[in-house]
Order: C-alpha cells, then structure tokens, then sequence
C-alpha cells in the first residue's frame, strides 16, 4: 500500500532507470533525444553516452541491463554491439540506448542526426 507500481512497459521509468545507470558507471556526455513528436520515429527516445574505454562500455552496458531489469522488470528485446564494445545498443522497444566508444561516438555525430528532437543533458561524469 502505497508504493506505486512501475508499469513494465512504461518509456519514461526505462530512460530513467537508463540514464541512473549509466551515471552510476560514470558515463560521459548522457543525453536523451525525446522523439515522440517526429512523425515515423523508430522509438520514443535515444539515450546516448560514450566512455573512453572497452572496459567502461562494457560495465555501462551490464549496469543498464541490470538496473532496467531490476526497476522495471524488463528485458531488452534486442542487444547490438556487445562483443566489440565500441558501439553497443540495447533496444527496450520505447527506448533505444546507445553506448558509444568515445571517438566512434565522434564519428557518427548520431545525435545530430536527430536534431529536430528535443535533447535533455543529464550529469555525467564529464
């Protein structure tokens, strides 16, 4: 009684659970692209970050399944990336994360990419 109840599929507690875990692993440069008003938007939200090593990228990527699956009681429905770790991207349906190397993350400029979007920074480990 009392404690609210997160809707498994819910787009805004999964970005929040997202962006906490990538702080929580120090992540560098955390932004959300909110696409929910471009028309034919793949997603309702990009959540990009970068780290300046393999090794980061990957315990980026361990804490956000974990934290994702433990506050909102949901499994990605598909994972890009993950032996290389130099781009790995999590795709929870409504929220799609990209965890960058730092300078593929500088290459592809996805970002910009999607500038029509509303963009909200978050702290990092900057």
């Amino acid at each position: 009684m009392g404690k609210k109840v997160l809707e498994k599929d819910d787009a805004v507690n999964i970005l929040q659970a997202v962006v906490s875990a990538m702080q929580d692993k120090k992540a560098k440069k955390i932004i959300s692209l909110d696409l929910t008003k471009i028309n034919n938007s793949v997603t309702n939200y990009f959540v990009i970050c970068h780290a300046p090593s393999k090794t980061q990228v990957d315990a980026i990527y361990d804490n956000v399944i974990k934290v994702v699956r433990e506050q909102c009681e949901t499994k990605p429905f598909n994972k890009e990336g993950v032996e290389n770790a130099e781009w790995i991207l999590i795709d929870y349906f409504d929220v799609v994360v990209h965890i960058f190397l730092e300078d593929i993350r500088s290459f592809y400029h996805l970002e910009d990419l999607w500038a029509d979007s509303f963009k909200k920074e978050y702290e990092s480990a900057d």
